[in-house]
């Protein structure tokens, strides 16, 4: 087969947007072009690679095993460019991030003029969404996580940490009283999480292993950047992420509620990535940098013990 690169790049694009269109619009090219590069690729290949129907686009068996084997291709590609401009220019080029919404403002956005510093020839495409990705499919480079995966084929490094901690709004504790022990919290407005219920298990710091607190939640959602919101407006009590609450905490946005009273206990904060593209440069540029910040943040003055 004759295959050419950019085409083959153009097929793992349309399977990941889902249309001709969208791949066209993104390239600032016809579509027509699109369609002719898809027909010269299905040439090269000897067989249907996608159905076309008025309800879009969908692999053939062919077209699923070569999508397999066009991603290695392309990784192989970027890992070759990625090495030979690094030492020449550094690392660049574009890096796929996956994080949820509160995750992407505390741990990407706030150091993302710093790492444009150290790196100009770097470009980040950010997917913030509390849903896992499927890194593979999705062509995730970089996935920021609280939690450990457990897939054989993904690797992950620790770049730093984060306790959860109850806060709550001055305007909420004004109007319905500021909780001394967790037995008053059944009196209490409480803001759950109904896309994780394990946020919604709340570890007391007394009691002994396994004693916890099971929220129902007077109000839930199933996106975190909504459970901050509705904390700062004072629809309630929730359970935050140090590291975010901390500036609104400065800012008298939020206060800390039965501090010494619920495990603070620090979670990891792992960047993941897939095996084949772990040491790509310019991922390893972004990993080390968020390490770096995420270590000095947790130095500086007033961060949580």
């Amino acid at each position: 087969m004759q295959l050419q690169l950019d085409d083959v790049a153009l097929f793992a694009r349309i399977t990941e947007l889902g249309t001709l269109s969208a791949v066209a619009r993104e390239r600032n090219v016809p579509v027509s072009q699109v369609t002719r590069a898809l027909a010269r690729l299905e040439a090269d290949c000897g067989v249907r690679l996608l159905h076309r129907t008025t309800h879009g686009l969908s692999l053939t068996d062919e077209g699923d095993t070569f999508l397999a084997h066009a991603r290695r291709l392309l990784d192989t590609r970027d890992e070759l460019a990625s090495e030979l401009s690094g030492k020449l220019a550094g690392p660049g080029g574009w890096v796929r991030i996956s994080a949820s919404p509160l995750v992407a403002q505390v741990v990407i956005a706030p150091g993302l003029s710093g790492l444009y510093r150290r790196y100009p020839q770097l470009q980040l495409d950010i997917n913030a969404d509390d849903r896992l990705a499927d890194m593979a499919r999705d062509g995730i480079d970089i996935a920021i996580r609280s939690g450990s995966p457990s897939s054989e084929t993904l690797v992950a490094r620790e770049i730093g940490h984060s306790g959860r901690s109850l806060y709550a709004a001055p305007a909420y504790l004004a109007a319905h009283g500021t909780p001394q022990h967790p037995d008053e919290l059944a009196q209490h407005r409480l803001i759950g999480n109904s896309a994780s219920p394990l946020l919604n298990r709340w570890p007391l710091a007394q009691g002994g292993k396994g004693q916890e607190l099971l929220v129902q939640g007077h109000t839930r959602t199933d996106n975190s950047s909504v459970i901050v919101a509705l904390a700062l407006q004072g629809a309630g009590i929730a359970r935050l992420m140090d590291l975010l609450a901390r500036p609104m905490v400065e800012r008298g946005e939020l206060v800390p509620v039965l501090q010494g009273h619920f495990s603070a206990m620090p979670v990891p904060i792992y960047a993941v990535m897939l095996q084949e593209r772990h040491r790509l440069p310019k991922i390893r540029a972004c990993i080390d940098y968020w390490a770096e910040w995420l270590r000095d943040l947790a130095a500086a003055p007033g961060a949580p013990p």
